[in-house]
């Protein structure tokens, strides 16, 4: 069901998580599929200035949250947010973007991509009304929405002053599970996160592990069929292995990246396999 509306208190749609979590509550502007707000969800935060490395690991989180069924939930700030919106909509997941402004505004203006995709396919929403401004001090209020929201909280990156801190902080508060993705200790991106760690938080090292704390089974794997011949070759050979790094896969069957890149976008799409950090691992090996 995609539309936009408003969610007053008294709403039978209203969602029961910010009624359990949020004290100060008020109502809810949004914009696309507000059935989401009934799927268990994780929150994926970290900080605007991000590393390669907390890019890749917020999209791969998403990338497998999507294959799980489970909605991701972020900001759509610059950054670790963008990432995981990417990530959910690459393998067309479930997401939702949690504004600190009005559901019609597009903000950041270089999300704006990512904006009229989960418009379309995920849901926008806000406690400011339409045509609300995006301004500083809105953002730290709207974090307590996303880790309401959260089944599970997921720190990528930060700095020990950063936003992602604050929505862990709400985690905390509201008794959700905090992970943190362990970094180099000599990046100030990293000092959130680690400290998080230091104080309690889980060490999020295996991604799928996030899922199976939370109860959500993996998906059956779905069959081996219509794949074309290299696919074919491709999924043979990662039967044999397991895991293997995608360098060198391409090494083993002569294929260039770019070629081994796209068969793995089908093959992951398929759920066959999927891809963390320069590895793939087929999806069902034990």
């Amino acid at each position: 069901m995609t539309e936009t509306g408003v969610l007053e208190l008294k709403d039978p749609l209203y969602p029961e998580k910010i009624k359990q979590f949020v004290a100060n509550r008020k109502k809810l502007y949004y914009r696309g599929n507000i059935d989401l707000l009934k799927e268990p969800a994780i929150g994926i935060v970290g900080s605007r200035k991000c590393t390669p490395y907390g890019h890749a690991v917020a999209t791969e989180i998403a990338k497998r949250a999507a294959y799980f069924g489970v909605t991701v939930i972020s900001g759509l700030a610059k950054g670790i947010d963008g990432a995981a919106h990417r990530g959910t909509l690459i393998n067309h997941g479930k997401t939702i973007a949690v504004l600190g402004c009005g559901v019609d505004v597009i903000y950041p203006r270089q999300n704006k991509d990512i904006y009229e995709k989960i418009a379309k396919e995920g849901l926008l929403l806000s406690e400011y009304p339409f045509g609300a401004p995006a301004e500083r001090y809105n953002f730290p209020t709207r974090n307590r929405i996303i880790s309401a929201l959260s089944d599970a909280l997921i720190v990528v990156e930060g700095g020990t002053r950063s936003g992602s801190l604050i929505t862990a902080e709400c985690a905390i508060e509201q008794g959700k599970e905090v992970f943190a993705v362990p970094g180099n200790i000599n990046s100030i991106y990293s000092m959130g996160p680690n400290k998080l760690i230091r104080d309690g938080a889980k060490p999020l090292v295996l991604i799928d592990e996030l899922f199976t704390d939370m109860g959500i089974e993996r998906p059956a794997l779905r069959e081996n069929r219509n794949l074309g011949s290299k696919e074919e070759s491709v999924m043979t050979f990662l039967q044999g292995k397991g895991e293997v790094a995608i360098s060198e896969l391409c090494d083993k069957t002569g294929m260039p990246m770019a070629e081994i890149n796209g068969i793995l976008t089908i093959l992951e799409i398929k759920g066959l396999v999927y891809c963390e950090l320069g590895k793939v691992m087929v999806a069902n090996f034990t």
